[in-house]
């Protein structure tokens, strides 16, 4: 079991910080911040941006990892605490929507976490990352709400739960 080479669709490796410009370009687009609603108050600050993301290279406690598709950048995954829960995050760069890219990546990435149960957000008319997350095992669990800064206004988002084990 070798290092996949670029042609065999999705893998995931360490964080460099030389993935943080194509996390940051990724993260620009206004309909990718639409859709994932709770984003950074002002995307196109590169410095805060950046500050962000070395915090999370240094903290040991967040598993971090990059999605390579055929070769590229296409996002990033993340399993985090976040009120006192372990959560799960992805982005996936707009060029790469649609293709089974966030449902494999998240596959892949699950096996590597070791806690249950195990949660994740997303915004209630974010209908293809529910589908991602129904597709890995979560559940919907229960339901939040929070000022979005992408969208300027109060996001309803479910909250999902994997109870344990993996999918499949």
């Amino acid at each position: 079991m070798g290092l996949q080479t670029n042609d065999e669709g999705v893998r995931l490796r360490e964080v460099m910080e030389s993935d943080l410009p194509i996390f940051f370009e990724q993260q620009l687009d206004p309909a990718a911040n639409y859709m994932a609603a709770f984003t950074s108050k002002d995307p196109t600050d590169k410095m805060a941006f950046l500050t962000h993301w070395k915090n999370i290279l240094t903290n040991r406690d967040i598993q971090k990892m990059t999605i390579i598709h055929n070769g590229c950048v296409a996002g990033s995954i993340l399993r985090f605490e976040q009120f006192g829960n372990p959560e799960v995050s992805y982005w996936i760069g707009k060029q790469y929507w649609g293709k089974g890219i966030a449902t494999e990546a998240l596959l892949n990435f699950l096996p590597k976490i070791k806690v249950r149960p195990l949660y994740a957000r997303a915004a209630k008319d974010n209908l293809a990352s529910i589908k991602v997350l129904e597709k890995c095992g979560f559940e919907r669990f229960d339901e939040d709400k929070g000022y979005s800064h992408a969208r300027g206004e109060a996001v309803e988002e479910f909250i999902l739960k994997l109870e344990s084990g993996n999918p499949g």
